[in-house]
């Protein structure tokens, strides 16, 4: 029977995550991490008796060291005085995860491309995406912005895009690449899309075809 001894049972998951991040996927097993938190053989599989369970504890732990990181950087995160809030709001979180947070987000992608396969582990795994709707628009709300659902969701999809990209780059960006990223994902989400493709003014945006670029200066 599976024992339940809550703290051994985080110890076990946050090893779980680590090894996520290190070795990917296939790098995680019971006798993996059994050795990265050198407890006795077998004990992971005396708490997690398949690979799915050790999946899914990993992933309810990940979901909660989520939650609280989100809280302890808002927290941390002064932008009363800011002339662009949300902007330093997002900047700061994107830094926290190429910083301090990385290894568990590293994890995270691990889980979601592996959830696509495991009905258990995509349900484990669904609380990431209603709580960052969820924060985001509570972020919006204590800046005072009326900002529109459908644009907190833009801001969510285009802050998880840069949050892959800059999280598994093989170096961390500096602060000021980051503000910049982040000034971009505000103003992204913000526009407002037109029928058929159109500019502002009425005008469709036509590609370049090859030869039309301007030349080269010399």
């Amino acid at each position: 029977m599976p024992r339940h001894n809550p703290h051994r049972r985080r110890e076990l998951a946050d090893a779980a995550i680590a090894l996520l991040a290190a070795e990917g996927i296939h790098g995680l097993t019971h006798r993996a991490v059994d050795r990265a938190t050198a407890l006795p053989s077998g004990t992971a599989s005396n708490y997690f008796r398949s690979r799915d369970e050790l999946l899914v504890a990993a992933a309810e732990r990940v979901v909660d060291l989520h939650l609280a990181d989100m809280a302890r950087i808002d927290d941390a995160t002064d932008v009363a005085a800011s002339a662009e809030p949300l902007v330093d709001a997002i900047a700061a979180s994107l830094l926290d995860a190429v910083g301090p947070s990385r290894e568990r987000y590293l994890a995270i992608f691990e889980l979601q491309l592996e959830a696509r396969r495991r009905p258990h582990l995509a349900t484990a795994l669904a609380g990431l995406e209603g709580s960052s709707l969820a924060a985001t628009a509570q972020e919006h709300a204590a800046l005072g912005l009326d900002t529109a659902p459908e644009t907190i969701a833009n801001l969510v999809v285009l802050y998880s895009g840069a949050l892959f990209c800059l999280v598994s780059a093989p170096h961390p960006p500096d602060a000021a690449t980051v503000r910049h990223l982040a000034r971009s994902i505000v103003h992204g989400a913000a526009a407002t899309p037109t029928p058929g493709g159109h500019r502002d003014d009425g005008s469709v945006p036509v590609p370049p075809t090859r030869g039309s670029e301007d030349p080269p200066k010399k």
